[in-house]
C-alpha cells in the first residue's frame, strides 16, 4: 500500500483557515431552509400544506436542517476516522478489487433469496466470519437495514426487550414492529438500573422466570453521541446472575468501534474477549472501514431466521457488487499495519486533545460557567480509563449552532446536534477526531472552541440578552433578510 493512514500528521494547518470566512456557503444554506413555506400554499392541496406547515415548526426556531456542501477544510466531524478514504488507501484497495474481478456485474439482480446471492458474497462472508471467530456474518446495505432486520425478527413472542436508554433510533425503529411487545430501557450505562430493570423483569414476566422466554438486552459499544463506552462485562456478569438458564442474551451495536479497536481493529467485543457472551454483534463498514454496508456477526441459527423471517431483506435487492468489493477491501485494510499505526496515533491524538482544550484557562472559565463542558471526561482521567475519538462539546440550549457556526467559518466541520436526536437541555457540538488530523489541526481546533467561549463569556458579562456572536449573528441576518422576501 503507498498511501499512509496519518501522512498528514506532519502537515502544518490551512493557514488561511485563520483568515478566510469558509462559513458563507453554510449560513446561506441554513438560512434558505428556515423560509416558511406553509403561508405560501394557503388555498392549494392540503397534502403539501399539511407537510410544509408541519416543517415551518422547526423552521420557525432556526431547526430546519438542509443537506450542506462541503465547504470545510479541516475535518472533525465525518466518520472516516481511520483516514482509508481521505488518504486513498480504501480506494487503492478497492481497484485492486475490481481488477480482480473483472466480468463483475454491477447489480445483484435480486434479492438474497431469490437469485441475488452470488459467490462473491458466499466468499465474503465466509472471510469475515473466519476473520472474526463467527459461525455466520451476513452483510446487508447498511447499518438501519441490520438493525432493522435484527429487532424487527429475532425476539420471538413473550420475549422482553431491556435496552439503553441512548440505544440508536435505527435500533428503536426496529423494536416498534418486534413481536416481543414488553420493551423496558434503563438509564444510560448504569449498571445498578439495568440489575433494577433485569430483576423486575424477572419477578413480572414468569415464563421469562422459568427460562422458557427470553430476554433479550440491546446497548452500544462506543455511543456516538456521547462518545462514551458500555460497562458490557458487568452487564452480562449481572444478567447471567439473575438468569441462569441462560435465556438473557446480548445484542451489541458495534458501528463505531469495529475498525478502531481490538486486536486487528475487530472491535470491542473481541477485546473485551467477550465473543461467547454476545449472541448478536452488528457492524458498519461505512465508518472506519471508510466503504459501505454492514454486517450481522451471529451464529448460524440467527443467520437461517433472518434470511426466512427478516422483510427488510427478503424484500430487498442484494448488496451489489461495488459495494460488497468495497467492503472487502476495507477489511483487508483494516488488518494492516498502517491501519494499526492509524489507531494508536488516534487514541494518542485524542489525549493531546483533551489535555490541551482542558488546560486553556478559556476552556477552564467557560467550563466552569457552564458554557462548554464533556460529561464523559469531567473527571479528567482519560489518560486511566478507556476512551473514544468521539469527544462531543455539550452547550447551553441554542449555542450548539452558535459554536458550529463559528468553527465553519474557521473551516472546520462541527456538527450541531439539538432536540429531538437528543433530549432537551443537551445540545452538542458532535465533534470526531481522525487518525488524518495533525496535532497542529486540533490545535488549531481548541484555538476556535475557544475564541467562541471567550466571544461568549464576553456577551454573558455584558448582560445584553439579545447580542449574538459574530458567526451567528452573520447568520441570522441572513435568515431575518430571507424571511423578508416572504
Amino acid at each position: 500500500m503507498t498511501v499512509t493512514m496519518a501522512e498528514s500528521k506532519t502537515k502544518e494547518p490551512k493557514t488561511e483557515s485563520k483568515m478566510t470566512d469558509h462559513g458563507a456557503q453554510w449560513r446561506q444554506e441554513w438560512a434558505d431552509a428556515q423560509k416558511l413555506k406553509g403561508p405560501g400554499l394557503k388555498g392549494g392541496s392540503p397534502f403539501y400544506r399539511n407537510i410544509e406547515e408541519e416543517l415551518d415548526l422547526a423552521r420557525q426556531t432556526g431547526g430546519g436542517l438542509p443537506l450542506h456542501l462541503p465547504s470545510h477544510t479541516i475535518d472533525f466531524s465525518t466518520c472516516d476516522v481511520l483516514g482509508l478514504g481521505r488518504t486513498g488507501a480504501l480506494r487503492e484497495e478497492f481497484l485492486k478489487e475490481l481488477e480482480a474481478n473483472p466480468g463483475f456485474h454491477i447489480t445483484a439482480g435480486g434479492s438474497r433469496l431469490c437469485d441475488g446471492t452470488h459467490k462473491y458474497h458466499d466468499n465474503l462472508e465466509r472471510e469475515i466470519a473466519e476473520l472474526v471467530g463467527v459461525e455466520s456474518a451476513l452483510v446487508v446495505h447498511s447499518g438501519w437495514t441490520a438493525n432493522q432486520a435484527i429487532w424487527s425478527t429475532v425476539p420471538r413472542s413473550g420475549d422482553v426487550l431491556v435496552y439503553d436508554e441512548l440505544m440508536h433510533a435505527t435500533a428503536l425503529a426496529g423494536m416498534k414492529v418486534s413481536l416481543a411487545l414488553e420493551q423496558k430501557p434503563f438509564r444510560h450505562n448504569d449498571v445498578d438500573h439495568f440489575i433494577e430493570t433485569m430483576e423486575e423483569v424477572k419477578e413480572t414476566s414468569p415464563l421469562v422466570k422459568a427460562g422458557k422466554r427470553c430476554v433479550i438486552v440491546g446497548v452500544e459499544s462506543y455511543y456516538s453521541m456521547d462518545g462514551d463506552i458500555c460497562p458490557l462485562r458487568e452487564f452480562i456478569e449481572a444478567a447471567k446472575d439473575i438468569f441462569p438458564h441462560g435465556n438473557a442474551q446480548f445484542i451489541v451495536d458495534e458501528a463505531h468501534s469495529f475498525g478502531c479497536m481490538g486486536p486487528n481493529g475487530l472491535g470491542f467485543v473481541k477485546e473485551q474477549g467477550l465473543e461467547d457472551e454476545v449472541a448478536i454483534r452488528m457492524i458498519t463498514l461505512g465508518k472506519a472501514l471508510a466503504a459501505a454496508g454492514a454486517c450481522i456477526l451471529s451464529n448460524n441459527t440467527i443467520r437461517s431466521l433472518l434470511i426466512n423471517q427478516a422483510k427488510v431483506m427478503i424484500c430487498s435487492v442484494a448488496p451489489a457488487f461495488p459495494l460488497s468489493a468495497a467492503g472487502r477491501a476495507g477489511f483487508r485494510v483494516m488488518q494492516s499495519e498502517k491501519a494499526q499505526q492509524a489507531r494508536e496515533y488516534l487514541h494518542d491524538l485524542t489525549l493531546f486533545y483533551l489535555d490541551t482544550l482542558t488546560s486553556n484557562p478559556i476552556y477552564k472559565k467557560a467550563n466552569a460557567k457552564g458554557l462548554l463542558r464533556m460529561p464523559v471526561h469531567e473527571d479528567g482521567d482519560w489518560h486511566e480509563v478507556p476512551i473514544t475519538h468521539i469527544v462531543p462539546i455539550w452547550c447551553k440550549p441554542k449555542h450548539a449552532y452558535y459554536l458550529s457556526f463559528h468553527l465553519v467559518k474557521d473551516g472546520i466541520n462541527g456538527t450541531p446536534i439539538v432536540f429531538p436526536v437528543v433530549a432537551r437541555g443537551e445540545d452538542r457540538v458532535r465533534i470526531f477526531l481522525h487518525a488524518h488530523n495533525t496535532r497542529e489541526e486540533v490545535e488549531f481546533l481548541v484555538q476556535s472552541i475557544c475564541s467562541w467561549a471567550e466571544e461568549m463569556l464576553e456577551i454573558e458579562a455584558s448582560g445584553d440578552k439579545n447580542r449574538l456572536p459574530t458567526a451567528a449573528r452573520l447568520a441570522y441576518d441572513l435568515m431575518e433578510k430571507e424571511k423578508g422576501k416572504n
